[in-house]
């Protein structure tokens, strides 16, 4: 295996590399921050495996550097494994905490169901990512640990918790950016566990210490955008203007609506009479480049730059741009004036 620099110094170290990957799918190695993909190249020159081998600066000086040795090879191979740094593959990890996701304590006298269940053991040995990858995906999903599995909220109950602490906060006449964390818990405490009401307050606001105890300041665009969801979810197409007025009614007062809150959640036809709005989550997309792109191509022939930029911005790999992207699995034109992609290939519909 041909390894770089950083890769040898890790395992020089004492770190491991661990191959990743379930039998239907293609093996990657992981560090532990990083994810390469394996792939077999093959090499011109005969590479021989020689037990206890020396180069000629570590004979330099020795007794055995004016003597023809005598080695016996144990082996030879024409190929070796190529690493090549690419993106995690993350998509599973959402679906496997799905199938059974927390929807909140169990009533009295009903078990909860404990299938399908995940440690970080287990999600280890079935995604193919960097326990640091991992790590930062279920944070970004707002998963958690309840009794030591990993879980996801199932979304109604985190907007039953939105709502209870937004309820609160309404109440109390608190500011949004300083919501006490201690009055939460006492507060709210009776109608939901206190560690998913804080676990709620550090996806959707960010924590500060100050004298007079924990304070959280809640983030209006989450909160606008897991609103949107809500509604958006129930329904095939949304009146776009219909929609902005039930979005900005359905979410906090005080806390404002704007359509940038939802870019790679949402998508804009501003082509149709009147404008509309759907649902299009990015996480919903293949992770597969080419795919994404003809699944894209199938929902819509012809994008701006702005419409499809947050559809494919996860798939830039290092020092990659969405414009180079665009450059390989598109075509552009002028449309009207603006400027449009569309597929390079006719697109099945």
């Amino acid at each position: 295996m041909e390894l770089d620099d950083a890769l040898c110094t890790h395992i020089e170290a004492g770190e491991s590399l661990v191959i990743r990957g379930d039998k239907d799918e293609r093996a990657v190695l992981c560090s532990g921050d990083k994810t390469y993909d394996l792939k077999m190249a093959d090499t011109s020159n005969l590479l021989l495996l020689v037990p206890g081998c020396k180069t000629p600066d570590q004979l330099s000086g020795s007794q055995d550097s004016t003597h023809l040795l005598h080695t016996q090879i144990w082996g030879f191979c024409s190929s070796y494994w190529e690493l090549r740094k690419q993106r995690p593959k993350l998509k599973k990890l959402k679906q496997l905490l799905m199938e059974n996701p927390y929807e909140g304590p169990s009533l009295r006298g009903q078990e909860e169901n404990t299938g399908n269940l995940y440690t970080m053991l287990d999600l280890l040995e079935r995604i193919q990512a960097s326990e640091e990858e991992i790590q930062a995906q279920l944070q970004t999903i707002h998963a958690c640990q309840v009794d030591g599995y990993w879980r996801m909220l199932d979304f109604d109950y985190e907007m039953k918790l939105l709502g209870h602490v937004t309820q609160l906060v309404d109440s109390e006449s608190w500011s949004f950016s300083k919501v006490p964390l201690e009055t939460c818990l006492d507060e709210l405490g009776p109608l939901e566990p206190r560690e998913m009401i804080e676990h709620w307050l550090n996806c959707y606001g960010k924590r500060s210490a100050e004298n007079e105890g924990v304070f959280y300041a809640l983030d209006e665009d989450k909160v606008c955008r897991a609103t949107a969801l809500l509604l958006l979810q129930n329904a095939v197409k949304f009146n776009l203007r219909e929609f902005q007025d039930v979005w900005q009614q359905s979410v906090p007062d005080g806390m404002g609506t704007r359509l940038d809150q939802l870019k790679s959640l949402a998508l804009v036809d501003r082509s149709s009479e009147p404008d509309t709005i759907c649902l299009l989550r990015v996480e919903d997309l293949s992770e597969d480049t080419l795919e994404r792109f003809n699944h894209l191509f199938t929902l819509r022939e012809k994008w701006t730059e702005a419409d499809i930029t947050p559809y494919i911005q996860d798939l830039c790999g290092e020092k990659q741009t969405t414009g180079a992207l665009l450059t390989k699995y598109a075509r552009s034109s002028t449309q009207n004036g603006v400027k449009v992609f569309n597929s390079r290939r006719p697109v099945a519909t």
